[in-house]
């Protein structure tokens, strides 16, 4: 036991993935992702957020840290980025990989309320791995509507989707898409597509 237990140490990897098979086995229709997103799933998200929008940017899904640890790489200050994760566990493992951020734990249907202390409201860009198709159509919108609210009118959002149709325009009315790409290395296959707040 303490042998297994030093591997997981050693490799957070591994840690990741079985806190990600354990949390989608307690909540499967919760999760966005059936397996943690591959590096090139990640890196093509974090490349997507344009660096030179004024304002927060929002991670909503954090996950095991995939997505973040990319948006990190690519040179986004740790002060600018603000991720929420829903699942107490994930959150938990998410402040302790990465202990210079700001990690929510929280529901993104309220993400108002839940980012009511920070100094700084102003929302640029938001990086989301939340499932919207598969979530109750209240909770969609919910969420679609605290986009609307809270991203600047012309910020982006980046969303990727397992239905390689891509995701329905009726679930994000106030947006214009940008682009749409699949990303075929990752398992499954997933769309990422980028959408522009219209005003």
């Amino acid at each position: 036991m303490k042998h297994f237990v030093k591997v997981l140490l050693q490799n957070p990897g591994t840690v990741s993935l079985a806190l990600f098979t354990r949390e989608i086995l307690a909540n499967p229709r919760a999760m966005g992702a059936a397996c943690p997103s591959a590096p090139a799933l990640a890196s093509y998200m974090a490349a997507q957020v344009p660096w030179d929008r004024e304002g927060l940017v929002l991670e909503l899904g954090g996950g095991t840290g995939a997505v973040t640890a990319a948006l990190l790489k690519r040179g986004l200050p740790p002060w600018k980025l603000v991720v929420v994760e829903r699942s107490p566990t994930l959150a938990h493992h998410l402040r302790q990989r990465f202990p210079q951020l700001r990690i929510i734990q929280g529901d993104a249907a309220q993400l108002s309320q839940l980012l009511s202390h920070e100094k700084t409201k102003s929302v640029g860009s938001i990086v989301s791995s939340l499932p919207l198709r598969s979530l109750h159509p209240a909770t969609t919108r919910a969420i679609s509507h605290q986009f609307e609210t809270l991203l600047d009118w012309g910020g982006s959002l980046v969303q990727f989707t397992y239905d390689l149709r891509g995701t329905r325009s009726g679930l994000l009315p106030r947006f214009r898409k940008l682009s749409s790409k699949i990303i075929w290395s990752n398992l499954p296959p997933a769309r990422v597509e980028v959408f522009e707040r219209k005003s």
